[in-house]
């Protein structure tokens, strides 16, 4: 009988020692529960690392982005200013070079804007196209007078030489050199009295210029003197 009590009482020290079924169930709940949480827990904590990521990444593009945008605008702003900075050197330089630009006057003294640079450096260079065209015309009169010259001074040369080598049949009295130069002038001033008008001193002047073209040339002028002297020689 005691042997039986004391086998009994084993059984339930054994049974309330040992865990029942419901304790190691809820013993498998919470590790399952804790596993999975700490699973959950390190795939949270990647995701966010990995946002973090990205979100550096994306800072660090639009940051790359900002400053090849602010390059990009620097150089353009100094590309700018050079050239600003080349025009308004380009207009200093005008502005001294053409003389009805240049300020004399430093107390009334303004600055020109650049029409006004412009307009007067076109009217100078105008002047100085009429002036050249002026002064070629004048040129190629001097050239003409040249090579009437070198003309005239061929045929007196041949005159000379013809009269030189000639035999000397006397003297020539200074009254027959008067009436030599008499008869000449005689001659000129007929054409002269007929082609110069003398209405204003313009019209003088042009009459002038067209009359000694007319009939100062050198040819003219060598054909009258040899009438001249002919006349006289059969005078003589």
């Amino acid at each position: 009988m005691e042997a039986a009590n004391d086998f009994e009482m084993d059984c339930e020290l054994k049974a309330e020692s040992s865990p029942t079924v419901n304790e190691k169930q809820q013993k498998f709940n919470f590790s399952r529960t804790s596993s999975v949480g700490s699973a959950n827990y390190a795939s949270s904590s990647s995701a966010h690392n990995t946002e973090e990521e990205d979100d550096s990444d994306h800072k660090t593009s639009s940051k790359s982005k900002r400053s090849y945008k602010d390059r990009r605008r620097e150089s353009h702003q100094l590309a700018e200013q050079k050239r600003r900075d080349a025009i308004k050197k380009g207009y200093e330089d005008l502005q001294t070079l053409v003389p009805t630009c240049q300020n004399t006057d430093s107390i009334s003294a303004q600055k020109l804007c650049r029409v006004t640079v412009l307009q007067r450096a076109i009217d100078h260079l105008q002047y100085l196209m009429r002036e050249k065209k002026k002064q070629e015309e004048e040129l190629c009169m001097l050239r003409k007078d040249v090579v009437a010259m070198q003309i005239m001074r061929a045929n007196y040369e041949q005159i000379v030489s013809l009269y030189q080598n000639a035999p000397v049949a006397g003297s020539v009295s200074d009254d027959l050199k008067f009436d030599v130069f008499q008869t000449i002038m005689d001659a000129q001033f007929q054409s002269f009295d007929k082609s110069v008008a003398a209405g204003s001193f313009a019209e003088l002047s042009g009459c002038i210029i067209n009359w000694v073209e007319d009939y100062c040339k050198p040819a003219t002028l060598h054909d009258l003197t040899l009438n001249i002297l002919s006349q006289l020689a059969q005078q003589l």
